[in-house]
């Protein structure tokens, strides 16, 4: 393999490995724990463990990582996770593993996941630049490899937790965090960072973490975002960790049926990632944000509400899956255009914290109202208020930045060493 390609690629096969790791306990977890218990409540708490962490680590890890550097906090943040994640079934095959224990293990898990994904995501412009791909399309294939995982990762893992259980998959998991940490030492070059970086003095942790919050203060449209994808994530929630598992435990077959679905939906999107990064630059940004989001959110909560056979829910997702394939890219874009190299892990840990607050509140919350209110009203009811939700950026506001800024407005991208100097750590 070329040099030059060498650091995308590390971080492309790194994101894909680490984020197919995640399907498998996406689907395995709430299995698990409904199995144990019985209970969609208890379902809902496990996930709101699962999430909580991700939203703490986002918003206090950032800072971390730009101290330590991006491809050490990559590799890091995967040997942690996959060391707390093989602790599961190594316990419950030994000495047992009580309910509150399983919490603290998942939230331990989940703590260094999103540091993780932050440092590879801050690495892409350079390694873009390295392999003299345009960033436009680096963003593409980025998403594109969360989409190919849910793909992949969703229907095998709801095929092998039908066949095995669910505690062995989790097993196949911790072995997807060492694979993701070899690849990024072994591919990515410790001197690819970006160059704004370089002898960086640190102000002290609370400082550089007030920095990242003050710039984000500043940014209208970048707020407007955070607090849109924060009530869509919740809702989100409600489906992923809860809703989806209990429907299709209860009328669909079970594991593989679950994985069936999240599979097709991830294989729309891995679909929509890529069209976007092939036709995204010709398109309005507003109107596409709005549209997809439009399709991508309410329709699947209202095709399990209906509760029509499989293959037809299955189709109501990849059409969902579609549209929300242009979603991230685009927001990609927008914070790869306004936030500085030099400050990127800490504002897109607090960008991604702030998205991801609400989903504990969004999985527990689902779990009490399917108990109370059933899950086909929870259902029709989170779908129509999703729908309201995305349409507000119609309104003006801070959206009308939503827009491809001019050549003179764009930011000169950040070079990374020539790539005859690039060597391994």
């Amino acid at each position: 393999m070329s040099r030059r390609w060498g650091p995308l690629a590390g971080l492309l096969t790194a994101h894909t490995v680490s984020l197919t790791g995640n399907m498998l306990t996406l689907i395995a977890l709430p299995l698990y724990v409904l199995a144990e218990t019985g209970s969609p409540a208890a379902t809902g708490l496990a996930g709101a463990f699962a999430t909580a962490p991700v939203v703490l680590g986002g918003a206090f890890g950032g800072v971390l990582v730009d101290r330590i550097g991006y491809r050490r906090a990559s590799v890091l943040a995967d040997l942690v996770s996959g060391v707390t994640v093989a602790a599961v079934p190594l316990l419950h095959a030994t000495v047992g593993l009580p309910f509150p224990l399983l919490l603290g293990l998942v939230f331990v898990s989940g703590l260094l996941d999103t540091p993780g994904q932050t440092a590879r995501t801050a690495l892409l412009p350079e390694a873009a630049t390295a392999a003299g791909v345009p960033i436009e399309r680096a963003i593409g294939w980025f998403e594109a490899t969360e989409r190919g995982a849910r793909l992949i990762g969703a229907p095998v893992a709801g095929l092998l937790v039908s066949a095995l259980g669910a505690l062995p998959v989790l097993a196949v998991d911790a072995a997807t965090f060492a694979v993701s940490a070899l690849a990024v030492a072994v591919l990515v070059p410790a001197s690819l960072r970006p160059s704004a970086d370089a002898g960086e003095p640190s102000a002290g942790y609370w400082r550089d973490l007030a920095a990242g919050l003050r710039f984000l203060a500043r940014e209208p449209l970048l707020r407007a975002v955070v607090l849109l994808v924060l009530v869509t994530n919740l809702f989100d929630a409600t489906k992923s960790n809860v809703l989806m598992p209990v429907v299709a435990a209860r009328d669909l077959g079970g594991a593989t049926a679950f994985g069936v679905l999240v599979g097709a939906m991830g294989g729309g999107a891995l679909v929509g990632s890529l069209l976007f990064s092939a036709v995204g630059h010709r398109l309005p940004r507003r109107a596409t944000f709005v549209t997809t989001f439009a399709v991508a959110g309410a329709p699947p909560f209202w095709a399990l509400a209906a509760a029509p056979p499989l293959p037809v829910i299955a189709a109501v997702c990849v059409v969902s899956g579609l549209a929300a394939g242009a979603i991230n890219p685009l927001i990609g874009a927008v914070k790869l255009e306004r936030v500085p190299a030099a400050m990127r892990a800490r504002v897109y840990g607090v960008i991604g914290a702030g998205a991801w607050a609400a989903m504990p509140v969004g999985a527990f919350g689902a779990g009490l109202a399917a108990d109370r209110f059933g899950t086909t009203a929870t259902l029709v009811t989170v779908g129509t208020c999703y729908l309201l939700v995305v349409l507000t950026p119609l309104l003006g506001g801070p959206w009308r930045d939503l827009r491809r800024p001019a050549p003179a407005e764009r930011p000169q991208p950040d070079r990374c060493p020539a790539p005859a100097a690039v060597t391994a750590e």
